[in-house]
This record gives C-alpha cells, structure tokens and sequence, in this order.
C-alpha cells in the first residue's frame, strides 16, 4: 500500500527552523507495530498518524521509540497538512487522539489549538538535578507527565548543557526549563531523553503547563513563548482554566509517498 507523506516545521514561519514533524495520512489503522517502524526510520521526534472518520480524524502519535498521549507540534503539523491539502475550505479540524478530542481553528496564518490545562504542583527537586542539569534552579513542579524547572534568566535556560544518560533515569517523560523571557513573557527548553527524544525543538505539549504556570506568576492570561532550542520556535497562549489555547504557524518542507508492506 502507499500513504501521502508530509515533512511540516510546526511553530515557524519558514523552513529549518520550528520543530519538525512528519505527518502520515491512513485509509485504516496499521499495526502498532507497523506504525512505530514508520516512525522509527522517519526518525522525527514524532510522527502523526490520521485516519479519517467522516467529520474528525483520529490521531495518533510516535517517536522513534514508543507512542506518546499528546503532541503540540504534531498536532499542529496534521493541522496543517488537513488545512492545507485535504480540507482546503475548512476554518476548523478536530481530532480524537488519547488526550481526548482536540480541536485546531485557522485564523490567518496562525492555527490556534485547543487542549486540556495540565498545571503544576510544586515537587521536591530530586537529589542529583543540579548535578544532572549543571546549573540549580530556583523552583522545581511536576505535572501529570513532566518535570518542570523555574530559572531565574533567559541565559541559563540557553546555556544548559544536561548529562543526559542521568536525565534518562529520572521517572519523568520529560523535564521542562523554563525562565523569564527578555522578549517574551517566558522562555523554555525540553528534554526527553529517554523517550528517544534528547532535546525536543518546540514542545507544544509542555505549553499545557507552562501557561498555567506562567499564567499564575505573570497575572496574565495571553502570553508570547519562544522556546530556546537550536531550531527555536515561537507560540502563543492563553489560559482557559481547565483548557490552554497554544497557537503557532507551519510550513511544509517535503511532501511525497511512502509505500509499506503489508
């Protein structure tokens, strides 16, 4: 069989920067086997999987190494790939994914994404952290998934340099640093090492925490984010209380076919 096959920068505006996601349109769901291969020669931090369902699509997403119950970047990327080469007259696309369903609204040139509030609780910073991360910080929270680590400026958050064979072993998806931004509301960067992802370039799912977080501290409910990764990427957010609104832009890189075995 062969499937459509696109190669999208999510939280960009023009290629090569942003975080890159591939995304994989279906007649019917493969194995899960057959997925993760996909995924892993893809060798993306994720690759998403859409299966049309009448109104909606599922939506499923993987890295090279196991599948994961939500993605921003990826999500915004099947956005896109809808918008722009299935459902070309739509404002809107919705989505039934592990995280519940999420919804994706075209306005202009900024797709603006619907997704559940996951806000932090503070946590006892574990023992080694500042041995892991180089640098200690100020704070330390966890959500329902990630570590989340406060800063105090922008340029400790890029100077980061984590052992990341330690980070792996903490019991964490992933570990979120984040600061004050000299142009932005708040600056951040993601690990998640041990999920086959050693520096992830934009992270939209870590947004459905910082924006609380950050929402809380600022007093405010729309923010501007730049995460710090080599790529860099740009969002924007609002906090909903139960809900967060994370909006970015895409461009496609490559488009094509893939064929698989069955």
């Amino acid at each position: 069989m062969e499937a459509r096959f696109y190669h999208i920068d999510a939280f960009t505006d023009r290629v090569f920067a942003g975080n890159p996601a591939g995304v994989c349109f279906l007649d019917a769901w493969l194995e899960d086997d057959r997925l993760q291969s996909i995924a892993a020669e893809s060798n993306l931090s994720e690759t998403a999987f859409l299966v049309s369902a009448g109104h909606h699509y599922e939506l499923r997403w993987f890295t090279p190494k196991l599948e994961i119950d939500l993605c921003g970047h990826g999500t915004l990327a099947s956005a896109f790939a809808v918008l722009e080469y299935k459902d070309t007259l739509a404002r809107q696309v919705a989505f039934e994914t592990r995280s519940g369903r999420l919804t994706v609204e075209r306005r202009g040139d900024l797709l603006l994404m619907d997704f559940p509030a996951r806000p932090p609780e503070p946590y006892r910073s574990p023992d080694n952290l500042e041995e892991i991360l180089g640098i200690p910080p100020v704070g330390t929270f966890r959500s329902a998934r990630d570590l989340l680590v406060i800063y105090e400026q922008e340029d400790q958050i890029r100077s980061l340099a984590p052992r990341m064979e330690q980070l792996a072993g903490l019991d964490f998806f992933g570990v979120i640093v984040t600061a004050p931004g000299k142009n932005c509301d708040f600056v951040s960067r993601f690990f998640a090492p041990r999920a086959g992802i050693p520096e992830d370039p934009v992270t939209g799912s870590a947004h459905c925490t910082l924006i609380p977080y950050w929402s809380g501290r600022l007093g405010k409910k729309e923010l501007q984010a730049r995460q710090l990764s080599a790529r860099g990427g740009a969002l924007f957010g609002l906090d909903r209380g139960d809900r967060v609104s994370i909006g970015g832009r895409a461009v496609t890189y490559l488009q094509g076919t893939i064929r698989i075995e069955t």
